[in-house]
């Protein structure tokens, strides 16, 4: 009979099978109340999972990480059982939990509305309220079949249809709907108390463009009411910062339907552009980096010849010039190697640190797009790495300390660190990615930092680190990469002499620490709101007169400060002077500069910097005010 070792490492032992449920009432009531799921010999089940030898056990509840995902994925049966309830005509087809919450994807005769969201959400609240219970059986794949096709739902059925056959397959029944899931669920309806619909978009059955257009209804799905009104608010503040809105409010971009996915940067927004492409410039050269230039369009025999042809070819815009194809680069790899092979190189070349802001292009598919975050055409802040097996570590290392030292001068100070692992379309052999997974392990180690490793994320020619940064409202963003390649270097016949005259192949680091540019400037825009530090600001200062007597004295003041090398404006229309401070304010800009007769009359300028006024300043300890913020610190 059973004995229960539970997380605290005490055992209880059972004369009989006994169920998830049975062992946490047998600690308490409570924990029986709050019990989702249990985790047995570290494979999550159902409550009602009945146990019937020695395992180890964790009663899973809300305040698991894994509790809120049972949650998230009961609730979007929720959903799919109350559309039915509405709508019985309509067909389900997968509910999935996401980030922040979940969707289900049905087919309906006509678009759900608003006020079909609203009576889905309170249908949703009365099942609940109910307390269902959510029950799980199983059936052969057959039976499945034939069942989902007697109810109607022809698109579950396709489903199965797709599994192999003599699958036994499980089900869960909760009131008058059944759905196929692995589960598990929750043990009834009123587990699920706070939750919200959000909205309803597009979406391809299985994904693929050329089937039918399906309904998504996505939602949102909490353990707390507090932790759904936080995230509420957090959705409020990310419309307040979002960068589309901000980018045409402070005139820095705009996108185009006759240029889908490309940027068109105005003025002041490639002002920012270039103030972070320089900051960078800098600070590769600094360490060590080599800045270099490579075309954007290339034959398609050299990416054959990588392998992007075959890994990569649905993404790449190709062209075709006296019948010859090409193809546009989705990135600056094969080309890096191209300059590495140009005369022989030595190990003591070794490390050999190529920069590269490089342009590319991506076949993204239109649904996609999404202003800055999600383009076809981008800059990374490219470079490669050539170094011996001995040197990875090292540059790893180096490469994670300017990293983080990078991200600190942006403003993010929170970073998770992630291995992704190898895929199951890639490049080389086993013994090869062995290899290279235990060399990035090494390295991140070295490092001192904690990861966390992503099974199957890998690029197809190998392991990468990815850098994920934390905004202000708590937002995570993958923007910095280090993969560290075997592969590339070998296909593309790269090779150095080494120290007995022989001949070896280098290794190859591929990293990025903004990635694209246009991502990385999204994200700065909605992280600050717009109200970049003084050393971003596209317009760091502007100069107001009062009237037209202090119009040149504000001219001398705005000439003095742009010799100082600070961007500034200068405002001298004829409106008045609340206007135009109320104005600028909506431009976010880092300081306003007021003058007039008493300010004109004692050489003093009168500073308001973002909403707090800090009275009348000489123009110089004004300046060294605005010098002590004007590097990233």
């Amino acid at each position: 009979m059973p004995d229960i070792r539970l997380p605290d490492g005490s055992i209880r032992s059972f004369d009989k099978p006994v169920t998830v449920h049975e062992v946490a009432a047998s600690i308490g009531a409570g924990l029986a109340r709050a019990a989702l799921a249990g985790r047995v010999d570290g494979r999550l089940v159902d409550t009602s999972y009945r146990i019937e030898a020695d395992a180890e056990l964790a009663i899973v509840t809300d305040k698991d990480a894994d509790g809120l995902s049972i949650i998230r994925h009961s609730t979007a049966h929720l959903l799919a059982y109350a559309v039915k309830e509405l709508f019985p005509e309509a067909q389900v087809t997968i509910g999935p939990e996401i980030e922040n919450g979940f969707y289900y994807d049905f087919a309906y005769k006509r678009p759900f509305t608003p006020e079909d969201l609203a009576a889905i959400e309170k249908k949703m609240a009365e099942l609940a309220k109910k307390d269902i219970p959510v029950e799980r059986y199983e059936l052969p794949r057959d039976e499945a079949i034939a069942y989902f096709r007697g109810i109607g739902e022809q698109y579950k059925a396709e489903i199965i249809e797709s599994i192999p056959q003599g699958e036994v397959l499980s089900l869960y029944r909760e009131g008058g709907f059944t759905d196929l899931c692995r589960g598990p669920h929750v043990p009834s309806t009123g587990k699920l108390k706070v939750f919200k619909l959000m909205k309803v978009a597009g979406a391809y059955w299985r994904g693929d463009s050329r089937n039918e257009m399906l309904q998504r209804v996505y939602g949102t799905a909490w353990a707390r009411k507090e932790d759904l009104d936080a995230y509420l608010h957090m959705l409020e503040e990310a419309e307040k910062r979002d960068h589309r809105r901000l980018g045409r409010q402070l005139d820095l971009f705009h996108l185009q339907d006759e240029a889908p996915g490309m940027v068109f940067w105005h003025p002041k927004g490639w002002q920012l552009w270039q103030t972070i492409e320089q900051y960078m410039r800098h600070t590769l050269a600094e360490a060590g980096y080599k800045e270099i230039r490579t075309p954007m369009v290339m034959d398609r025999t050299l990416w054959e010849k990588s392998g992007h042809w075959e890994n990569y070819h649905e993404n790449m815009f190709t062209t075709e010039s006296e019948k010859r194809d090409y193809a546009v680069k989705p990135m600056n790899c094969p080309g890096h190697v191209q300059v590495f092979n140009q005369g022989l190189r030595s190990y003591r070349d070794l490390p050999l640190r190529l920069a590269e802001f490089g342009t590319c292009h991506r076949n993204e598919p239109s649904g996609a797009l999404h202003g800055l975050m999600r383009v076809r055409g981008f800059v990374q802040d490219d470079a490669h790495i050539f170094c011996t097996e001995a040197q990875i570590v090292e540059e790893a290392r180096a490469f994670n300390e300017l990293t983080m030292q990078i991200y600190r001068h942006f403003g993010f100070d929170q970073v998770a660190v992630k291995l992704s692992l190898r895929p199951e379309k890639r490049a080389g052999s086993d013994e090869v990615w062995d290899k290279a997974e235990s060399g990035l392990r090494t390295a991140l180690a070295a490092c001192g930092v904690q990861w966390e490793e992503l099974p199957g994320e890998g690029a197809f020619y190998g392991p990468k680190v990815e850098y994920h940064i934390k905004d202000a409202l708590g937002r995570s963003w993958q923007c910095g990469t280090l993969q560290l390649d075997f592969v590339l270097p070998e296909r593309l016949g790269a090779e150095y002499v080494t120290e007995d005259n022989g001949r070896s192949r280098p290794v190859m680091l591929h990293r990025a620490i903004l990635g694209s540019l246009e991502r990385f400037i999204g994200i700065l825009i909605e992280n600050h709101g717009g109200a970049f530090p003084l050393w971003l600001a596209p317009v760091q200062l502007v100069v107001l007169n009062i009237t037209e007597a202090q119009a040149e004295y504000a001219t001398h003041v705005a000439e003095v400060l742009r010799k100082q090398g600070f961007r500034v404006e200068l405002d001298l229309r004829n409106e008045k002077i609340s206007y135009k401070i109320r104005e600028h304010s909506l431009q976010k800009l880092p300081y306003q500069v007021i003058v007039g007769d008493k300010e004109k009359a004692e050489g003093l300028v009168a500073v308001r910097a973002r909403g707090e006024d800090l009275g009348q300043l000489s123009l110089e300890s004004f300046i060294e005010r605005l010098q002590s913020e004007s590097h990233p610190v």
